[in-house]
């Protein structure tokens, strides 16, 4: 490229984003916990769905999801309107970055926090600002002092990823409250579900004008491979946010497949309980075997190990006997690695690795 064709300021700060893994060499018998996928997959109903829309794949699909909007609101008891929905909630975050982030402006996140954050803040042209946690835990008095007349977004996953925690809902709201005038709030929810009777802060939208929600169907739902997400916020919000979203941003599929699976109540019970009994199990058969995590209310667990070699040795160890997860040091942990909550059998796989591991198996 020529010295003159330069891209937008911010762009080239950007690390190309690296996924979880799902292939390891010479090995074929492989579990993949590197993602934080439901283990059970999609429920039936979305795979039908899935199936039947193939024969309408000629006709291009509504423009407003009205159908996907109407089955969310019924569902979460919110209002169709100030419903927009995305190819993941990755494309939410991009948009309220495009719509309210610029050159001099400034978007807050946690040091532990998604790194959509800062890659959609930079695509912006905005600042990203990373601020600390408290033990893995969002702090909300360290957000609050971090913010100025610059900040125009304040970013939290609630529940977090890669930590596995969450702040009660008054600290969310205290936070809401304390923001700058011209600020938003933006409630990650992508793990929102795996809490019981969790609303995401829904009523937090609802009661006041400075807060969105984000979602996702790519985690307890199972559609990851479909990339579908949705947001709520002040009508305001997602007016100005529909002005960027391409009209046909969501495909006859996806929103099929993410319809049918927002009313399947059955299978996102199945897999909130499972998840919740396997991930007790595994945090308590790695704590056995001398490895802590923090109490997680996501799908996996953040195994915490005495430094970066060990983490890391413990790793390698791992894939050895075919069995991927995350390493987490992009996100300023080395000395972690993050353990999706498989099926029973995955749990029981991984928990027998890192317990060879920690007894002299490498």
């Amino acid at each position: 490229m020529t010295h003159s064709i330069r891209p937008q300021p911010g762009i080239m700060d950007i690390a190309l984003y690296q996924s979880g893994a799902s292939k390891v060499a010479g090995q074929t018998d492989v579990v993949k916990l590197s993602s934080n996928e439901n283990p059970f997959g999609p429920g039936e109903a979305a795979v039908e769905a899935v199936r039947r829309s193939v024969y309408d794949l000629h006709r291009y699909p509504p423009t407003d999801h009205a159908s996907l909007r109407r089955a969310i609101a019924d569902t979460h008891g919110l209002d169709p309107e100030r419903i927009i929905c995305g190819v993941g909630s990755d494309e939410i975050i991009a948009f309220l970055c495009q719509a309210y982030a610029g050159p001099g402006e400034e978007v807050l996140f946690t040091e532990h926090g998604f790194s959509m954050y800062r890659i959609s803040a930079l695509a912006a042209g905005a600042t990203p600002v990373e601020v600390k946690e408290r033990e893995r835990v969002t702090d909300v008095d360290a957000l609050l002092a971090a913010c100025n007349e610059r900040t125009r977004l304040v970013f939290i996953a609630n529940p977090n990823n890669p930590t596995g925690t969450m702040i009660g809902g008054n600290e969310v709201a205290r936070l809401a409250a304390g923001l700058p005038e011209q600020a938003l709030l933006v409630l990650d929810g992508a793990y929102a579900e795996y809490v019981e009777g969790f609303d995401g802060g829904a009523a937090l939208v609802d009661s006041r004008s400075n807060v969105v929600m984000t979602r996702t169907f790519s985690k307890i739902y199972g559609l990851g491979g479909l990339r579908i997400g949705w947001g709520y916020g002040p009508q305001e919000v997602i007016d100005v946010l529909n002005r960027i979203r391409g009209p046909f941003n969501l495909s006859s599929t996806q929103l099929a497949a993410a319809e049918a699976a927002v009313r399947d109540r059955a299978h996102l019970e199945r897999s909130r309980s499972e998840n919740a009994r396997l991930r007790t199990w595994l945090a308590e058969a790695l704590a056995e075997h001398g490895v802590p995590s923090d109490t997680s209310t996501a799908n996996f667990i953040l195994a915490r190990f005495a430094d970066e070699d060990e983490a890391m040795a413990c790793d390698t160890y791992l894939k050895s006997q075919g069995l991927i997860v995350r390493g987490v040091a992009g996100y300023k942990l080395p000395h972690c690695l993050r353990i999706t909550v498989g099926d029973e059998s995955s749990c029981r796989r991984v928990a027998h690795a890192i317990g060879q591991f920690k007894g002299g198996a490498r």
